[in-house]
C-alpha cells in the first residue's frame, strides 16, 4: 500500500506496508534496557487470594497482568517540557498530531577533554540539510544491537550539547528523537541544558510565554544499521498517559 504525501510543496511517496519500528519493546527480563538506577520492569499476574490471573495456572480464563515500569528508565519514551517544569504538563496534551517529515542522521559522538562523548554543534551542522523537516532522528555510533538491552546507570552515556539542541530549535524542529537514554549528561547537577535549550525553557518554576509546549523529545530509540540516513516520515505513537512522558512507538516510513 503506497501513499503520496504533499509536504512543503513537494510530493513524497511512502510504502505503508514497510514500516520501520524504532522503538524498544518493554519486557520483564534482564534483556530490557535500564537507566536512572532502577531495576527491570515488572509484569506479573494479578493475585487475589487463591486466584491467579494467568491462564496457564488453570484458574483464570484470561491473562490479567499488572505492569510496573518507569517510562524514562525502561525503554523508548516521548516526553514534553513537563519533564523539567515546576508546573504539571502532560505529553498527552502536548502531542496532538503524530506524523512528521523527518531527517535521519548518524553521528559518532566526539570525545571531550573531560572524558565525555558529546554530539557537538559542528557535527550536527555537517549532516544537516535544510528541507523544512519538523523532526530529526539521531543514530549514534557505535550502533550495536546491545543498545536494546543496555544497562546505562552509572556509565555516563554520550549526550547532546546544548548548542546543538538550540540549533534544532532554531531550525524549526519540533520533535527530536535519539537513541540515548537522555539528551543530557547522566550527572549534570540538574542543569538539563539540552532539554532546556530545545524546549526554550528559561525558568522551570515560572514558564516563559515562548516555551515550546508542543515540542517533544523521544529517547532510547534504536535504528538498525541497515536503515539509511535520509528523509522519512515518522509516526510518533503514544500511550495515552497523563504524565510528562509516555512509552512510545515511533515508526519511520522511507520516502521513495
Amino acid at each position: 500500500m503506497k501513499a503520496t504525501i504533499t509536504y512543503s510543496g513537494t510530493d513524497y511517496h511512502i510504502n505503508l506496508m514497510k514500516p520501520i519500528d524504532i522503538s524498544i519493546p518493554l519486557v520483564n527480563t534482564e534483556d530490557n534496557p535500564i537507566a536512572w538506577y532502577l531495576d527491570k520492569p515488572e509484569i506479573s499476574p494479578v493475585v487475589m487470594h487463591d486466584w491467579i490471573g494467568k491462564v496457564s495456572e488453570g484458574q483464570s480464563s484470561t491473562n490479567f497482568n499488572n505492569i510496573a515500569f518507569n517510562p524514562h528508565a525502561h525503554g523508548t519514551h516521548t516526553e514534553c517540557l513537563g519533564h523539567i517544569t515546576y508546573d504539571f504538563y502532560s505529553v498527552n496534551d502536548s502531542l496532538k498530531t503524530y506524523f512528521f517529515f523527518a531527517q535521519l542522521i548518524t553521528i559518532a559522538p566526539e570525545l571531550q577533554d573531560n572524558g565525555d562523548y558529546v554530539i557537538t554543534l559542528d557535527q550536527v551542522k555537517h549532516v544537516w540539510v535544510e528541507n523544512n523537516q519538523k523532526a530529526v532522528v539521531i543514530r549514534t555510533l557505535p550502533n550495536e544491537l546491545a543498545k536494546t538491552h543496555q544497562k546505562y546507570s552509572h556509565t555516563n552515556p554520550p549526550y547532546l550539547c546544548d548548542k546543538a539542541a538550540s540549533f534544532f530549535k532554531e531550525q524549526g524542529v519540533d520533535h527530536l528523537l535519539i537513541d540515548l537514554p537522555s539528551v543530557d549528561r547522566e550527572q549534570d547537577e540538574g542543569k538539563l541544558l539540552a532539554h532546556k535549550a530545545f524546549w526554550n525553557v528559561k525558568d522551570t518554576r515560572h514558564l516563559n510565554n515562548d516555551a515550546r509546549l508542543d515540542a517533544t523529545i523521544t529517547e532510547m530509540v534504536y535504528i538498525p544499521n541497515e536503515v539509511e540516513d535520509g528523509w522519512y516520515f515518522v509516526n510518533i505513537q503514544l500511550a495515552s498517559f497523563v504524565n510528562d512522558a509516555s512509552p512510545s512507538k515511533p515508526v519511520l516510513y522511507k520516502t521513495l
